[in-house]
């Protein structure tokens, strides 16, 4: 009697045929689990609030490159922070999902759109931004807010139909029929990918962006050095402009320097995961489930690193941070209009 009521309170529905096995945790783990995955989810949904507020509040940062941003931080990830990552925490901690397998679909589909989003989001910037560096005189004929508007909206599309068609049906499982009837019970949530759908989800939702940004800004590291180099060269000849040109030159280099920190938060990221989705099914599914989960974590990551990285490594930000948390926070007056050097 007492060995089967131990049984009982380590699953996740006691009286349910064919339960899922909770998982057993000390109360300090999973406290600190808690507490961990509790400040990631508001600082991603808090930190990019900030981020729509600013661009909402300031007409200075309402430019192409701000919108794309601002749909970033609003749709992508604030979205991943309040709709996805608080069910994701209680399914890590306690290893159950308790909202039934159409909430899991929707679940698993929107964690997708909105984590592919995300990708594709960083993508866009990286084009914008080179084109904006590399290509200064077309850039304001090129990217316009409706032209940044039409390319926004392709990205949700693509995100939301690619996602929900491939949960929804269940093409991803296919060849995997045996191994989800041996290992599926009630109380479980898993997306499994089979050996093509793990690489084609690996090749286009990361490779593929990731080389497009990586091509790019190593493109803009190239002019910003070529930049720097020539304002260097002017400091040298021409002293009495040499204020503003090592000003110039400053800017350039922490531009460089913010787009290095871009591109290896972004890698840090979500190349383990994708790294795992598209290996994992050609080794029959080694990896364990807890190394996965926090490999999905690591991804979720990259939406809680994105306003921080913009509220320390961009001056335009950091300005409008500091007056908003001033004047309606800390209830201090500021100036609501922003002054840029």
């Amino acid at each position: 009697m007492t060995s089967n009521k131990t049984e009982n309170m380590l699953l996740c529905y006691p009286l349910r045929p064919n339960s899922c096995p909770k998982l057993h945790r000390l109360t300090v783990v999973k406290v600190a689990m808690y507490v961990l995955m509790m400040l990631m989810i508001l600082t991603t949904v808090f930190g990019n609030l900030l981020i729509i507020i600013s661009i909402s509040h300031f007409k200075q940062l309402q430019s192409p490159t701000h919108l794309i941003v601002c749909s970033l931080a609003a749709t992508c990830d604030c979205l991943l922070g309040s709709l996805v990552m608080p069910y994701s925490m209680v399914r890590s901690v306690e290893g159950c999902w308790y909202l039934g397998d159409v909430v899991c679909k929707i679940h698993s589909s929107l964690d997708m759109t909105f984590s592919i989003s995300s990708i594709l989001h960083l993508s866009l910037i990286s084009v914008d931004r080179y084109w904006a560096i590399c290509d200064p005189l077309r850039y304001k004929m090129r990217v316009t807010n409706n032209t940044v508007a039409v390319f926004i909206t392709f990205t949700w599309l693509f995100s939301f139909v690619y996602s929900f068609s491939v949960v929804f049906s269940g093409v991803n499982n296919v060849g995997l029929e045996e191994l989800i009837l041996q290992i599926s019970c009630f109380g479980g949530c898993v997306l499994f990918f089979n050996k093509e759908w793990g690489i084609i989800c690996a090749l286009f939702v990361f490779l593929i962006p990731g080389t497009i940004m990586s091509s790019l800004y190593m493109s803009i590291f190239n002019v910003v050095k070529k930049h720097a180099k020539v304002l260097s060269e002017k400091v040298s000849v021409a002293p009495t402009v040499g204020g503003n040109c090592q000003t110039s030159s400053q800017r350039e280099r922490k531009a460089a320097k913010t787009l290095a920190i871009v591109m290896g938060v972004f890698y840090l990221c979500w190349l383990p995961f994708f790294t795992a989705t598209a290996i994992d099914p050609f080794l029959n599914f080694v990896t364990p489930g807890n190394v996965f989960d926090a490999l999905v974590w690591f991804g979720y990551f990259n939406s809680t690193c994105n306003p921080l990285i913009y509220g320390f490594f961009y001056p335009r930000f950091q300005k409008a941070f500091k007056i908003l948390i001033s004047t309606y926070i800390c209830g201090v007056s500021e100036t609501h209009t922003l002054t840029f050097e």
